[in-house]
């Protein structure tokens, strides 16, 4: 297991963080939530960032604190808002990764940057909002890491620069041993990249499920009022109140699709599912 968290705490004034996930060998896995709901303070508290209070905490079978700095290499990191000096040009930064990444790969670094065309002489406050996104992914994998922590690498991009970004996180799983955790709020990257997502909110863990299983087996019923109280409640998740009856969050569409054929149902997307399980009551 690369990412191993059990009961991880970290306290703030307003706000408790107790997260439990783990990241298994050769997985993508997305957490996923709203803003404030603890993604990026798992993440820091993974980096050594932040403290938290208790729980466990392990990166390759091992206590974070007693990582050593082989063992450190082997993280990629892109944290939110977290880069370069903006006065500093490409070439600038080279030495800086070769003294920090024993395996840092210059030439196919040198190489991939002329491939997605950033320039060596420009600063980087002159790149544009997708250089510098390509970029910070070209860094975290520029150094043959075996897990990369992403917290929303993709966030602010245009369409193409975003699939390009997705290639390139598609070519650093082949070898078939690394892992990625992601954070995004956008579904679509999210539904193409990952094998399983993690729904936080408020500072908890309140969904896991398997990517394909969570797009292929979950729905979304529209009923009336009338038809709530008659239906058949056994496989419902959450309920939510429309102005026309329910809105309600199912992970056993083909039970209502066969027992219920009256109904309306629309596609569990990723954003349904998050609305649904943040929005909606408990049964």
């Amino acid at each position: 297991m690369l990412i191993r968290l059990e009961h991880l705490e970290k306290h703030y004034s307003d706000f408790h963080l107790d997260c439990t996930m783990e990241v298994p060998e050769g997985n993508v896995t997305a957490l996923i939530g709203p803003n404030g709901a603890g993604k990026s303070t798992t993440f820091k508290a993974l980096l050594g960032l932040v403290f938290p209070e208790s729980g466990t905490m392990e990166l390759f079978g091992k206590p974070v604190g007693e990582l050593t700095r082989e063992e450190r290499e082997q993280i990629g990191i892109i944290l939110s808002g977290a880069c370069f000096s903006s006065y500093l040009h490409v070439e600038d930064i080279l030495p800086v990764l070769k003294h920090m990444y024993t395996y840092f790969e210059e030439k196919k670094f040198l190489d991939r940057c002329s491939y997605f065309g950033l320039p060596m002489d420009k600063k980087l406050q002159e790149f544009s909002t997708g250089m510098k996104a390509k970029l910070k992914v070209l860094i975290a994998i520029s150094h043959n890491a075996k897990l990369l922590i992403l917290d929303e690498p993709t966030a602010g991009l245009d369409v193409l620069a975003r699939e390009e970004i997705l290639d390139m996180l598609r070519e650093y799983m082949i070898p078939g041993d690394r892992s990625i955790l992601i954070s995004s709020h956008i579904s679509s990257d999210l539904e193409g990249l990952c094998d399983d997502l993690y729904l936080i909110n408020q500072g908890k863990i309140i969904m896991h499920e398997e990517t394909d299983v969570l797009l292929g087996e979950y729905g979304i019923l529209k009923v009336t009022k009338e038809q709530y109280q008659a239906l058949d409640k056994t496989f419902i998740i959450r309920r939510k109140k429309e102005s026309f009856g329910y809105s309600l969050l199912t992970d056993r569409k083909q039970f209502y699709l066969e027992n219920a054929p009256q109904i309306t149902m629309e596609k569990g997307t990723i954003d349904e599912v998050i609305m649904m399980m943040i929005r909606g009551e408990i049964l």
